[in-house]
């Protein structure tokens, strides 16, 4: 995507002619001078811009590569003298500063521009305060690039948090990378570092060039940028939202929603595969209306922020605050947003604060010292990815995170984060040996300062962002993972079940005759079910790599996997807990999920030849959620035991499993999995007495799914307290009380 050229300043209109030379100007002090051209200095406005001295006011300019540099003050054109290395210097016999501008001529042309040093900050004391303190709850409103008009010109306000470097310059498209002609200013104790250019607006490419206390120069792009080039290009780009909303209705009602007792079921997306080759604008126009139709009530996105190594699925970011540029602008980001609401679909978005990549152009080392990783070599490596990880012991790379969290979902319009990897974070021995790591004061293993950064995280997404919800992905027994901050809880409002998920695919890839013998993997998952707020996943985690795609894990000819993958749905979907489904499994695709290519769509094309079975498993996920979605029992009480009772929990010998889900009423409806590829009659089930007749409302083995339609096509009537049902093989089947 072309962005827009921005070297240097159109001229004004004409600029006069030189009326008369300035008075010669006090000399710099030597070394000033020195670290002034180094990039070292702290404080290049008390040098460079126009001061009171001794017989008028001195102008001092710093313009590399320029053939001469003339002061314009009331229309009338004075020449500076030249000071060597592109230092241009002069004194008017004024009072007081004037109001002025630049005339820069090179060797091919002129332009008249405003002087960057004759601003002041353009950051308020305010903003710097919650900057040292960590509290900056719109860090983004403070650091970074930010277009502005400031005391009446237009320009770009720069702002960096370097606290270990000697100097900070901005280099640019506009400076051909050179950052010479600007270096910021330090704001004292903060870190921050500034500078207001005038001139420089939407669409210039930028980094910082850093001087670090070692010596050494280097480009760094901006970690806060909210605009990136596409990688493999690294530049931060200067930017400003334009977009309009139109989800006003649905930011309301989701304000006035609890997701706990609500239908949640998500559709797990990775953007740039699910359609390759397509942008966030032309995704809008088929994605959102593909997940209505399956009847998803929430998509989740793998992470859009800027990642530079595609494979990496997102999940090793360099740039937080930007939305990838492979597929689009941030307000193009928006569109699909606003498109997916308009549709009536939430957006989760994976969010990665446990790591960073060891990019050198990003934040690794950012300042020349460890910054946003811990110092300590031990803590800091992560040994599984070969990355980063944040400190966050420290409150300005807490900020950084809580803040970005918060951007998402009110510059975004995001419904939910799914948090990576926070097992990763809690434990201080994560993935490491004895010696690889040290005890937090009180000798135990967790680390305190990411517990309460995930708790300052989340308290502060529930308190600013009504009706977003967070949702961790953690793989170990950390309790009170989802229960609220003010009681000791990390104050996610879900976690990832992903020891249903294990036990529950470990079972369903045994021959059904060694079923019986892990039974106990299907029940398991009830003995805990209540200790948190769950999601059940069946992520891309789970899909690529070797594990292989879901019907690829089931045993059996072609009809028996997918007919074990319907059956497996249906005893899913009653579960208690939300759903999350990978893409390309909603049509049981048989390979693995592939960045490169994504689902395998032209298995439902009409020429080929199995396209009706895919098709059956995609017409059974449209039909669980729309029966889901109409059934309370099936998410009314997910967080309540008293919401679950099970039927049959014993018959293993059977492979059938059996269960009662009921509403807010006491509404009830029965769930009964038989995963022996027989047929069973007459199979004896204990129901509620109250229930007069059953109906059976859906079966993973009717004919339209591609199953043998063995079903239970009339109501069922209770005799002694129990029915006599017609379990289908390989099947799940639902039903309700008949309606009088």
């Amino acid at each position: 995507m072309a962005l827009r050229d921005t070297s240097l300043p159109e001229p004004s209109g004409p600029v006069p002619s030189v009326t008369g030379p300035c008075g010669t100007a006090p000399e710099l002090d030597p070394a000033d001078r020195g670290r002034l051209l180094a990039g070292a200095h702290h404080d290049p406005h008390a040098l460079l811009g126009a001061h009171p001295v001794p017989g008028g006011i001195a102008f001092r300019a710093l313009r590399p590569f320029a053939r001469g540099v003339s002061v314009l003050v009331d229309g009338e054109r004075h020449a500076l003298t030249s000071e060597e290395d592109g230092l241009f210097s002069g004194v008017l016999p004024l009072a007081e500063i004037p109001a002025y501008t630049l005339v820069v001529r090179y060797e091919d042309a002129e332009y008249e521009v405003h002087d960057p040093y004759r601003f002041l900050p353009a950051l308020g004391e305010f903003d710097l305060h919650l900057v040292s303190e960590g509290r900056h709850e719109q860090l983004w409103r403070a650091l970074g690039a930010e277009p502005m008009t400031h005391q009446g010109v237009a320009g770009t306000r720069f702002t960096v948090w370097a606290p270990n470097a000697q100097g900070v310059r901005v280099a640019g498209d506009f400076t051909y990378w050179d950052g010479t002609a600007f270096p910021m200013r330090s704001l004292g104790s903060s870190g921050v570092w500034e500078l207001f250019l005038p001139g420089i607006g939407e669409g210039a490419r930028y980094k910082f060039e850093i001087h670090s206390r070692y010596g050494h120069r280097f480009l760094k792009a901006d970690p806060m940028a909210r605009r990136t080039q596409e990688p493999p290009d690294t530049a931060s780009v200067v930017t400003a939202s334009h977009y309009e909303w139109g989800d006003a209705q649905w930011m309301r009602s989701r304000a006035g929603t609890h997701p706990h007792e609500a239908p949640f079921s998500v559709y797990e997306v990775h953007l740039p595969s699910w359609r390759p080759g397509l942008t966030y604008r032309e995704l809008a126009e088929v994605l959102p209306s593909y997940v209505k139709d399956l009847g998803f009530t929430h998509v989740e996105l793998m992470p859009v922020a800027e990642h530079p190594f595609g494979p990496s699925w997102g999940y090793q970011v360099t740039g937080f605050y930007a939305p990838t540029a492979r597929l689009g602008s941030p307000d193009d980001f928006r569109y699909l947003v606003d498109a997916f609401h308009r549709a009536g679909i939430g957006v989760i978005m994976d969010w990665v604060p446990a790591h960073f990549p060891k990019d050198d152009w990003a934040l690794a080392r950012f300042d020349g010292d460890p910054l946003y990783e811990p110092g300590d070599s031990r803590r800091a490596e992560h040994p599984d990815w070969g990355t980063y990880t944040f400190d966050f012991a420290r409150t300005e790379v807490r900020n950084f995170l809580v803040a970005n969290a918060v951007y998402w979902c009110e510059e975004f319009h995001i419904d939910g984060l799914r948090v990576d990897a926070v097992a990763s974070m809690l434990y201080l021995d994560y993935s490491r040996d004895s010696g690889q790591w040290e005890p937090n004061v009180y000798g135990g293993r967790e680390d305190l300062a990411a517990m309460a950064f995930l708790q300052e995280m989340n308290a502060t997404v529930y308190r600013r962002c009504p009706g977003v919800v967070t949702i961790a992905e953690e793989s170990t027994a950390w309790g009170g993972v989802t229960r609220p901050t003010d009681t000791g809880g990390l104050g996610f409002g879900f976690k990832w079940n992903m020891g249903w998920m294990h036990d529950s695919l470990e079972y369903i890839a045994h021959e059904p005759v060694h079923r019986k013998y892990h039974h106990h993997e299907m029940t398991f998952s009830m003995v805990y079910a209540y200790s948190e707020n769950y999601v059940l996943p069946i992520s891309h985690d789970e899909v690529v790599h070797g594990k292989q795609a879901l019907v690829s894990k089931m045993p059996g000819d072609w009809w028996q996997r997918r007919a074990n993958v319907r059956a497996y749905f249906g005893f899913m979907w009653a579960h208690p807990g939300k759903q999350l489904l990978f893409m390309g499994q909603e049509f049981a695709q048989g390979a693995e999920w592939s960045e490169k290519h994504g689902p395998e769509w032209w298995l439902l094309d009409d020429d080929y030849h199995s396209a009706g079975d895919h098709r059956g498993v995609r017409d059974l996920v449209r039909d669980l959620n729309a029966r889901y979605r109409a059934t309370p029992a099936l998410w009314q009480r997910d967080t309540d035991p008293a919401g679950f009772r099970w039927v049959a929990v014993d018959a293993a010998d059977d492979n059938v499993f059996a269960f009662l889900r009921f509403d807010a009423e006491g509404a009830p409806l029965l769930a009964v999995s038989n995963f022996s590829p027989v047929v069973r009659h007459e199979y004896r089930l204990d129901v509620p007495g109250d229930v007069t007749a059953w109906q059976e409302v859906l079966n993973t083995d009717a004919a339209r799914y591609g199953g043998s339609d063995v079903t239970n096509p009339d109501p069922v009537k209770p005799e002694d307290g129990c029915v006599r049902l017609t379990l289908p093989p390989l099947a799940t089947v639902w039903l309700m009380p008949l309606a009088p």
